[in-house]
């Protein structure tokens, strides 16, 4: 069987850092340590090559060796967290996947995020194409109107056939729903506690909108996901639903709902697969 870091490898990249990341990638949220048993079994590695590698580690201050002989990780951690919080900006990430995500599909790309009882548009990337609609960065939406109002309220745990549907799928599409000629795409983005942030919202007019545009989206909501350390946002839409679940509490699930032209409500629920699109 390889090992973790070989099926997980770096194109181009070193066998041996890998094989290390792989090591410091086995702490989950809540383990004060692990065992040497424990780590060579979740990276699928020889105790001996742990060994090897734990000494480099230590070297560097990014794990310590505890006097039970398990191993937590260290305090060169924390500062490189203080270095990457220092630097970090929402837009270096956002915008980016915006922009790469207008470029795919020609059409207006923004991130709202929940302010009070309305959304905030923080981040627009325009289309090209003269007929879109006009919103800018810094407008305030309706939060019961439009994909990613809906998608905001779905992750806040609000109740509903609508706001459940919503939470079982991995993108919304709305035709109608805000704006008679407007249609919205909108999928889920959260942090490295899988709590929501915010929303990656494709618009255009209604007669443009294409279903197929849901997978792009996606893509773009787990690029900005993963930028915010999301490790739930690395697997499948269920998997970043299952960690939202888990950060809503019992009020409210995850995953976010699609609807698209020509099938019924009762359709397969996997992101991926097409939905009805709900219009007004």
């Amino acid at each position: 069987m390889s090992s973790l870091a070989e099926e997980k490898a770096a194109p181009g990249g070193t066998a041996a850092v890998d094989r290390a990341l792989s090591l410091l990638a086995a702490f989950g949220r809540g383990e004060q340590s692990l065992g040497l048993q424990e780590l060579a079994e979740r990276t699928r590695q020889h105790k001996s090559t742990v060994l090897r590698l734990l000494a480099s580690l230590q070297h560097a201050q990014l794990v310590l060796r505890l006097e039970d002989a398990r191993y937590r990780l260290g305090p060169g951690i924390a500062r490189l967290h203080a270095v990457y919080a220092a630097s970090f900006s929402l837009d270096q990430v956002v915008v980016p996947a915006l922009r790469e995500l207008m470029g795919k599909t020609g059409e207006s790309a923004a991130f709202h995020v929940k302010q009070g009882h309305e959304r905030l548009c923080l981040y627009r990337v325009d289309s090209p194409n003269p007929v879109r609609d006009h919103i800018r960065a810094g407008d305030l939406l309706p939060l019961e109107r439009g994909a990613g109002g809906h998608v905001l309220l779905a992750f806040a745990g609000k109740r509903g056939a609508l706001y459940d549907e919503i939470r079982r799928e991995g993108v919304a599409v709305l035709a109608g729903d805000r704006v008679p000629q407007l249609a919205g795409i909108s999928a889920p983005c959260f942090d490295a506690d899988a709590r929501l942030v915010g929303a990656v919202t494709l618009t255009m007019p209604t007669e443009r909108l294409n279903p197929e545009h849901r997978h792009e989206v996606v893509r773009a909501a787990r690029t900005i996901s993963l930028g915010l350390g999301s490790a739930a946002a690395a697997e499948s839409p269920p998997a970043v639903a299952a960690a939202a679940a888990t950060a809503l509490g019992p009020g409210g699930r995850s995953a976010v709902g699609r609807r698209e032209p020509g099938t019924a409500a009762g359709a397969q629920r996997k992101a991926g697969h097409q939905q009805p699109v709900r219009r007004a």
